[in-house]
């Protein structure tokens, strides 16, 4: 912040040069002389390398380092937190530039490691099972800040456990949708050929269910995965626990599901959460299961991990088994997620900064 203030006073303003895109950064680069070999290195350290500072760009010249250093800034991320799961599953605290923290998971699974990687710095959409909802002061995070959690997760995974990340799931902090251009580059930079080279078909992006931006998902042609955290098919029921479906039906949902699967080809997932005597009735799976008829999907069900001040509580094993297997009478693909990292507030809908305080690790 000092620093801003002072280019500020100085009438300088710098640009943190991983928000500008590819073609104009290049562009720029171009316009001062600069050659092809090294804006391709630049953009290595940037978006390969994960550097916090032009310091480190070790293959290019002194003198622009100091260009680069006088034009732009690179906001870093760093790792505030870790704290350890007792079935090893980690839980990160990042803290962005302007001190603000989100938090990240990691889930190991024998040699596959998959992240779970925030998207903004809290919620607006407040869904009654969330933690993160609690926090209402949030902004965006920019498409570095995602693709920092990638590298510091991924730096972390070979440290605890010997293997690269194989999976990103965008269930984190945050309703990725609200931030699609911002998700959409971050995306562009972990698929790149040039990049990390990442799998699109290894990636993510779970939604509350945003029609408009399910559909501009699709349009933008990254082939990614989709999950939809859908948790009631009866349209009252959904919009209590879901006050942002108020405006947004479960037929609009459902065309847009539909339309993601006819553009992309990819098999959604239906993410299912158990509310005790909520969501949990046969009439509840009824609904379900005729939802799930307009599109080919699998269904996740998810038991409830409880937060500070929830009225809701985690449904019996009995009711879990008669729910899935009335799914499965419907020859449904489905499947329980395991909760992981629940000793930790690591588990789905827990994530909330709580606790950073006390270190784990």
């Amino acid at each position: 912040m000092a620093l801003i203030l002072q280019n500020k006073l100085l009438g300088v303003i710098k640009e943190d040069i991983r928000n500008i895109t590819k073609s104009k950064l290049t562009d720029l680069l171009k316009k001062e002389n600069i050659k092809a070999y090294q804006i391709s290195q630049i953009y290595d350290w940037l978006w390969v390398k994960g550097v916090s500072d032009f310091s480190e760009m070790s293959n290019i010249s002194k003198e622009l380092r100091e260009w680069l250093n006088s034009k732009f800034i690179i906001n870093s991320t760093i790792l505030k937190e870790v704290y350890t799961s007792i079935d090893t599953t980690i839980k990160v605290a990042f803290q962005l530039h302007d001190k603000r923290l989100v938090e990240g998971v990691l889930i190991p699974s024998g040699e596959r490691v998959t992240a779970c990687i925030s998207s903004q710095t809290g919620c607006g959409l407040n869904c009654a099972f969330c933690a993160t909802a609690k926090i209402t002061d949030f902004r965006n995070l920019t498409a570095g800040e995602i693709f920092d959690q990638f590298v510091l997760l991924n730096k972390l995974s070979v440290e605890r456990y010997g293997y690269k990340l194989t999976n990103i799931v965008m269930m984190g902090m945050g309703e990725p949708l609200l931030n699609l251009e911002n998700l959409k580059r971050a995306i562009v930079e972990f698929t790149s050929p040039k990049g990390i080279n990442f799998s699109p078909r290894r990636i993510t992006v779970s939604t509350v269910g945003i029609s408009k931006f399910i559909k501009e998902l699709a349009d933008a042609g990254l082939n990614v995965d989709l999950a939809i955290s859908l948790h009631s098919a009866i349209e009252q029921k959904r919009k209590t626990i879901i006050p942002y479906s108020k405006s947004d039906s479960l037929n609009r949902l459902s065309e847009a599901i539909k339309y993601f699967y006819e553009k992309t080809h990819n098999r959604p997932t239906i993410e299912y959460l158990l509310l005790k005597n909520f969501n949990d009735s046969i009439t509840d799976a009824e609904e379900l299961a005729k939802f799930c008829r307009s599109f080919p999907c699998k269904v996740n069900l998810i038991e409830y991990n409880s937060t500070d001040d929830s009225r809701f509580s985690k449904t019996t094993h009995e009711t879990l088994k008669d729910f899935k297997d009335f799914l499965h009478s419907k020859n449904m693909v489905v499947n329980l997620r395991t909760s992981r990292g629940t000793d930790i507030n690591a588990a789905c809908g827990q994530l909330v900064n709580k606790n950073l305080s006390k270190k784990a690790n």
